[in-house]
């Protein structure tokens, strides 16, 4: 791993994306327990890291993240970056009441959030596609780590788990 290439637009894109989300965690007013909030933020994680290394620099290659096909430390910084949208999904999740007959257009909504941030960070030059990937086919990819994240968070919701000190999830 490099430190990186080029410290340029996408590496500042990448550290003000890390202090805005943190920050918002820590500003926005607590809905949701704290092992909620670690349990959000690991599947952010998880999943930007499993696609990015099937889709991505991984099995595929059909995009790469800032400035080279190697890793960078700025590309362990991208993942911790996408951390906060697992748990922002669960956070609004309950503060938007979702239920089952709104949870389609909850999806939706976050599938076009997906794109806006997909728009920019191309903008910012952080993703780079190549072999003719095309950004479009990222729908797919929000929809599957956005149809999981909702329907395990509905059955965790219908299934708390008994803490011993409260007995309850949240």
């Amino acid at each position: 791993m490099i430190l990186w290439e080029h410290f340029d637009k996408n590496e500042w894109f990448v550290l003000v994306m890390l202090i805005v989300t943190y920050s918002a965690i820590i500003i926005l007013p607590k809905r949701v327990s704290t092992s909620l909030l670690i349990l959000g933020l690991v599947w952010g994680f998880a999943s930007s890291t499993l696609f990015d290394f099937t889709i991505g620099g991984g099995l595929l290659d059909y995009y790469r993240v800032n400035d080279s096909n190697h890793y960078e430390l700025t590309d362990l910084f991208t993942y911790f970056m996408f951390a906060p949208f697992g748990y922002f999904f669960i956070y609004f999740y309950e503060v938007l009441r979702i239920s089952k007959k709104t949870l389609l257009y909850y999806i939706v909504g976050w599938i076009v959030i997906g794109l806006a941030f997909q728009w920019l960070a191309g903008w910012m030059e952080m993703t780079h596609y190549q072999q003719g990937y095309k950004p479009a086919y990222n729908i797919i990819v929000f929809l599957i780590v956005q149809s999981i994240t909702g329907l395990f968070y509905r059955y965790i919701k219908g299934h708390p788990v008994k803490s011993g000190v409260r007995g309850e999830l949240r």
